[in-house]
């Protein structure tokens, strides 16, 4: 199991935005293949009750992680609407 942290997660997606993207690379984006991955074992651990506190730490990180992104690929459609 590839070990990716919520910080290296947090870490995609600075590096992402400090790329100065367009609105469409913004909808585009996807977290890397071993972000995905890990985020995957997160969930399925949390579903058999097997999450350490870490675990459950960065489970809830990356949720917020996910949750910023979801607004933020939100205002890039707005953005490319009103252009």
């Amino acid at each position: 199991m590839a070990s990716v942290t919520s910080t290296s997660i947090q870490e995609e997606v600075l590096t992402f935005l400090l790329s100065s993207p367009t609105p469409q690379q913004i909808i585009t984006f996807r977290a890397s293949d071993a972000a995905q991955e890990r985020l995957g074992y997160l969930l399925e651990a949390n579903r058999q009750g097997a999450l350490t506190d870490a675990e459950r730490a960065e489970l809830d990180e990356a949720s917020q992680m996910n949750h910023f992104i979801i607004r933020l690929k939100a205002k890039a459609h707005q953005a490319i609407q009103s252009a």
